[in-house]
């Protein structure tokens, strides 16, 4: 694996539930060491669209041909806009890392779709697409992924993180994010 691999972190900014776009960042980093450019698009709050927002992001980026990673925080963006890593892979031929420090709780995320969506079970079929899986380097931390191994994906989790369980591009996203709505970057990262 290389150590510059170029990977594109992905993080939503902070937003209220009355709120009815948010927008997403993507940054492109080399490894975890150094920040080549900063995306920005927008989505529905629990909307359908993340899926789409992301492909589009990649397709117009003028670092699409050196992009060889796409990792997202988390399974949805904007609340509960639902992220399709596997068709994201299948349309942009980049393998998908979704990843979260805590363990997602199923059975409540089920609840809530349920209760506030009536497409609840096309959102469920796609967040069960693939089982969470928990990687351990220095913390554990839990991935979905699409057209890598489990090993490749804790090579490049590894390879791309500095401190803590969570790899530098969707930390220094969610920094950016964070930054950009709030006026300063809090919360862990």
């Amino acid at each position: 694996m290389k150590k510059e691999i170029r990977i594109l972190g992905i993080d939503d900014m902070p937003f209220s539930f009355g709120d009815e776009k948010v927008d997403i960042v993507g940054v492109v980093m080399r490894g975890g060491t150094y920040l080549e450019g900063v995306l920005k698009t927008t989505i529905d709050v629990d909307g359908t669209d993340a899926t789409q927002k992301i492909i589009e992001m990649v397709e117009k980026t003028k670092h699409r041909k050196q992009l060889k990673i796409i990792m997202i925080d988390g399974i949805a963006l904007g609340g509960f806009n639902v992220v399709d890593g596997y068709e994201i892979y299948e349309k942009t031929g980049l393998p998908v890392i979704t990843i979260t420090r805590n363990k997602p709780d199923m059975k409540k995320i089920k609840e809530a779709l349920k209760k506030h969506f009536d497409d609840w079970q096309e959102r469920w079929k796609i967040i069960n697409r693939k089982e969470t899986e928990e990687i351990k380097l220095r913390y554990p931390a839990y991935v979905k992924y699409f057209g890598l191994s489990k090993e490749d994906v804790e090579d490049i989790v590894k390879l791309s993180t500095i401190r803590g369980a969570i790899p530098e591009p969707i930390r220094v996203a969610h920094l950016i994010a964070t930054g950009i709505k709030k006026g300063e970057s809090r919360g862990r990262c």
